[in-house]
This record gives structure tokens, sequence and C-alpha cells, in this order.
């Protein structure tokens, strides 16, 4: 099914309501537009000789823009349903490109959206098909106080939750009375993981997972920048709870392999979004598996929704928590609906992004 165009509409979107920050030291929702204007985004869209068409949404609009008119462009011609080749291709425009990690799977993410509608089933059934009802757990933003935790926690319970994350403060003493009243909060039956934005060192790393221990803590994500390997390597053999890394680390299924060869890790991130779309994020699934790892999937979205309902060595689906009001309008959400504490993949074809397109070009900024 041949490509027959790819344009890129960059629009005005929204900052995120409510804000929200994660530990110190690290930016919060608002993103680098100058102060006043309005963040702009993404829609791609790809057409087919067949008349199906595919898109997809993404930050960084205007960056988009320029790689759609310089490179994306490139695949007007190509056969949509050869995720492989295609995926091959953006991976040696990576070579010159150094491409951002989030538009590294694009194109493919555009060719998965056409060949689901072309078979007419969900994406979950075409890469995988595991199962499409899956646990989700509760990721916080940063709250400033412990009771704010404490009551959005509750709430999160009330709502169904049964797995809790924590984003924290960044101060291990503080992050560690925080974690022992979790564990008291939620009970000893309640899953619970941190998440460390990798914001320490090897001591403090170290140090901190000891008390994840004696909490009884799933997992502990991303202590430490995702550069020394060396120094994950030492953590993953000196503490017994499961280190899980590799989130934002270039290079997909080789560098995770990477990760595994050196023992640095027990648990390896993928997603659709960093690991060069759903192909990509397959690639590091399947290489996990076969060292009887598990992949956990990082990230909310359809895509994401999709590769949790494909594979079986990802355990939950991760839904982030705002506020007290925007917990409790999970359940009600339009698209990925939270009931009971279970996200289900959709049924439909497609990846759910169906824009008036007519609309659009009358109101975008730029279209490519």
């Amino acid at each position: 099914m041949k490509i027959t165009d790819i344009r890129c509409y960059v629009i005005e979107g929204e900052h995120p309501s409510p804000s929200f920050r994660w530990r110190r030291g690290l930016p919060g929702s608002q993103d680098s537009s100058p102060r006043g204007e309005r963040p702009k985004v993404a829609i791609l869209r790809m057409d087919t000789e067949e008349g199906l068409v595919g898109a997809t949404r993404i930050a960084d609009g205007e960056a988009v823009a320029s790689l759609t008119r310089r490179r994306l462009k490139s695949f007007i011609g190509d056969d949509a349903l050869l995720t492989e080749r295609l995926w091959t291709k953006m991976w040696e425009i990576d070579r010159i490109e150094e491409t951002q990690m989030s538009h590294l799977g694009l194109i493919d993410l555009l060719c998965w959206d056409i060949k689901s509608k072309k078979a007419n089933l969900p994406i979950y059934k075409l890469i995988g098909g595991n199962d499409p009802k899956i646990p989700a757990y509760a990721s916080t933003v940063t709250w400033d106080r412990m009771e704010d935790y404490e009551r959005h926690i509750k709430t999160c319970m009330d709502e169904g939750f049964f797995a809790f994350k924590l984003h924290a403060w960044g101060d291990w003493r503080e992050d560690a009375k925080l974690c022992r009243n979790l564990r008291k909060w939620t009970g000893d039956e309640a899953t619970l993981m941190f998440d460390g934005s990798a914001g320490w060192d090897f001591v403090t790393a170290l140090k901190f997972g000891r008390v994840l221990e004696d909490c009884g803590f799933y997992w502990y994500e991303e202590p430490m920048r995702e550069f020394d390997l060396t120094s994950y390597r030492k953590l993953a053999d000196k503490l017994d709870i499961p280190v899980l890394a590799a989130e934002t680390s270039d290079g997909v299924h080789w560098n995770a392999a990477t990760w595994i060869d050196m023992s640095a890790l027990a648990m390896v991130r993928t997603s659709s979004f960093f690991k060069g779309g759903l192909t990509g994020a397959l690639k590091i699934a399947h290489l996990a598996e076969a060292h009887g790892m598990k992949a956990q999937v990082h990230g909310m979205g359809v895509a994401n929704a999709h590769l949790a309902a494909a594979i079986p060595n990802n355990d939950f689906y991760e839904q982030l928590v705002f506020s007290t009001d925007h917990i409790k309008s999970l359940k009600k959400l339009p698209q990925l609906p939270i009931i009971d504490g279970f996200v289900t993949a959709p049924d439909r074809p497609g990846l759910g992004l169906d824009p008036d397109w007519e609309a659009l070009a009358a109101s975008a900024l730029t279209i490519v």
C-alpha cells in the first residue's frame, strides 16, 4: 500500500491543567514556550493509495514540522505495510539526524495506524495479543506536602487503584518517610513502586534502595542518570529490589541489550514514544522476555495501552494522577477510562485520532 503523502499540521496546544512539578531540579508542566505563548503541537497525517489515512499527535510542533519537511517526506512512495523496512529506514535517518527519541517512532505509529485499519483489527491483536484488560497503577506527580500525598493516594484507593508509584521530592530522607507512609496508607497487599527520576548518585541510590526493600516495594526506577552502567550494575548487584531502567537511553533494543549483558538492571523500560514506536518497543519486549525479564511499559496513551495489552511480560498501564478532581474523573474518560484499577485497550482499529481535517487545515499555524 503506497504512501502518497505525509503532512504535518502545527497547531496551538494547551498547557497542562492543573499544572504540576517533578522532583527538585526538574522542570514541570510548563514547557519552554515564551511567556504568554501556548505550546505548539504537531498532528501528522499519512495518506495512502487505498484512501486509508494514518494520524498521530505529538508535542514539539515546530521541530516535527522541520523533520517532516527535510526527512519524513522521503517515505512517500514506500509501502506503509512494511513496518520493519520503514522502521529500519528511519533508524538510518537517525544516524544523520540524531533524532529526538520521541520522533524516532512517528513513521512507525502512522504505519501501524494504517495497518490496523487495513486489517480491521485492534493494534494489540496485530502486534501480539495477550490481554486487553491491564492493571493500572496511579503514578503521582510531586505534591508539596505529605498530607497532599496522603489525601490523593486515599482518593486513588477509593477509586479502585491497588498499585501506586511515587514521584517524590528528591531529598532521600524526606522521600524515605513518604515511602514508609505510603505502605501504611495502602496496606500490605498494595503494589508499590518508586521513581527516582535520575536524581541521585550511586551512594544515595544504594542507601535509598535499602529503604524501599524494607518497605516491600516492587521496583526501583531510574535512580541515577542512565549513562553510568557500571554504577547501575553495582546497584543491581547489591540490592534485592528489582532495578527498572533504560527508560531515557537512546539506541532502542541494541542499547537494551547492553544493559542486559552488563546485568545493570532487573527490569527494562519500553514505550511507543521513547523506543521507536510500536516496532521498536516490541523489539525490546521480546528481547527482555528472552532473558526472563519484565518489559514494563512506560507512559500513557492509546499506543502504550495497545503495547501493554500485546505482551505477556508487562505488569501495568501507567496512569499519571494530578489532583483529586482528576483522579475522580478517570473512570469517565472517553478514551482509556480506569475502572476499578484496570484499563482496557480499545477494540476498534487504529490509534483513535480522527481529526476534522478541513477544520484542522483552517486553524493550523503551519502545514508542511
